[in-house]
């Protein structure tokens, strides 16, 4: 009996559990089909949609693409412009005949101390090679030249940029080569340098003689040199058997020349050499606080160049003046208060290159009166300065703020030489006739 009330009462619960369990089954079955169709969708939008991904994604990786090469085509036609601009503007400074100025700045040195006063106010923009900025107190002042020569900048860089000019004096131009700045800036490492690093001197000499050689199938070379100093306003021959005789300045026809001034054939480099040596014994130096060998004279080295074509008979005529000019200085700074020949040997320095700022002051402004005769310097350099030479000058800086000073005076005085305008630079040649003339002529003065 108890046995089949057990089996009513579990058929009642199983009968309740089947009422309770039948919603959630159709619940189940909605849910399962509503899934199913989820995920149909699903399938279905990936289908479409991950091909669109995909295909805007090489879409926009073209595009980069496209971008990337216009503009790298557009940066080697910007970098092709600028080469161009720069060939041309160099073409039309030698129409023009204008002074060409670079700037080489020196690294700092043990002379420069240290402290707040040894603050490098030099920076410099490795993409432009022809502007540099100076913190000048605060105030950021930019300088544009031909070429800028940074601390790092080797004798060999300073050479490329000035051995065009070294190409022309064989072609009969004169040219003239010299270096500006205060003392102790580096001029005399920029134009002559040392056995290890030769300067713009030794190199343009070796270039010369390289030339020569080159051409030696259609052209014969002579070439003679001469050195000079101007030591207190007098012109002095560091080759002459009197180094200390003052010279006197004279007018021909090519131009103003040191009267008696010697003459030194040379066939090769080592002998120009061995003489520009023996001349450096002769040259006035001193030491100071500012440069513990401090060029005391403006020297000069003059080579002349004259060629002969072998096949034409013209000659060409050339002259190249490589300067290391003294620098300037203040008394107070350099020490030659308390010494009388340094104080006058710095007075008749700081004299001629002032006379040499007032003589471009007066080709910049077109003056009719140019003073080249106020100092023996400016005398000299008449025809380099005011004729029809190619010209370079390289202005020297400390870039340390204790002589910030002087290096603005340099850099404005740079400036002002950069905006004269020379005359078109010509070459002196005769023809066959008239250098056979010539020369039965000098035989015949001899």
């Amino acid at each position: 009996m108890k046995a089949k009330e057990d089996i009513r009462d579990m058929r009642e619960r199983l009968a309740t559990f089947s009422t309770q369990v039948r919603p959630m089954v159709s619940t189940l079955k909605v849910i399962t089909a509503a899934y199913k169709a989820l995920k149909r969708e699903t399938t279905e939008l990936q289908t479409s949609i991950v091909p669109t991904i995909k295909q805007a994604k090489r879409d926009l990786l073209q595009t980069l693409s496209d971008v990337d090469r216009l503009y790298k085509e557009m940066l080697t036609k910007y970098r092709k412009e600028m080469t161009l601009r720069k060939k041309l503007h160099n073409e039309l400074v030698d129409l023009r005949g204008n002074i060409r100025v670079f700037c080489r700045v020196r690294p700092i040195i043990s002379e420069d101390g240290g402290g707040p006063d040894s603050k490098n106010v030099f920076t410099f923009d490795k993409d432009d090679t022809e502007s540099f900025t100076i913190d000048n107190k605060g105030k950021p002042t930019v300088f544009e030249m031909d070429s800028v020569l940074t601390p790092a900048s080797t004798q060999q860089d300073v050479f490329k940029l000035a051995e065009d000019l070294i190409v022309s004096v064989t072609d009969g131009y004169n040219v003239c080569i010299f270096a500006y700045g205060q003392t102790g800036s580096g001029k005399t490492h920029t134009m002559d340098g040392n056995e290890a690093q030769p300067g713009l001197n030794r190199r343009a000499l070796m270039r010369l003689f390289e030339i020569c050689d080159e051409r030696k199938g259609d052209w014969s070379y002579n070439i003679e040199i001469s050195v000079l100093e101007i030591y207190n306003e007098f012109v002095r021959d560091l080759l002459g058997t009197n180094p200390k005789q003052g010279l006197e300045i004279r007018h021909g026809k090519a131009g103003p020349y040191a009267e008696g001034l010697s003459t030194h054939r040379v066939t090769a480099f080592s002998e120009v050499h061995e003489k520009f040596t023996l001349a450096k014994q002769s040259r006035a130096v001193a030491s100071h606080s500012m440069n513990n060998q401090s060029s005391r004279s403006h020297a000069i080295l003059i080579v002349y160049v004259t060629g002969t074509n072998l096949s034409t008979g013209v000659e060409t005529r050339g002259k190249l003046n490589l300067i290391d000019l003294a620098g300037s200085e203040r008394v107070e700074k350099s020490g030659a208060l308390d010494d009388k020949k340094m104080f006058d040997e710095a007075k008749n320095i700081n004299l001629s290159l002032s006379c040499l700022g007032d003589v471009i002051h007066a080709l910049g402004q077109k003056q009719k009166h140019v003073p080249y005769r106020n100092s023996k310097l400016t005398h000299l350099l008449q025809d380099s300065l005011g004729g029809q030479a190619k010209t370079l000058m390289v202005v020297q800086c400390s870039p340390v703020l204790k002589n910030l000073q002087e290096t603005m005076c340099s850099l404005l005085f740079a400036q002002r030489v950069r905006a004269v305008e020379l005359g078109s630079s010509k070459k002196t040649s005769d023809s066959s006739e008239v250098a056979a003339l010539k020369k039965r002529i000098k035989e015949l003065e001899g």
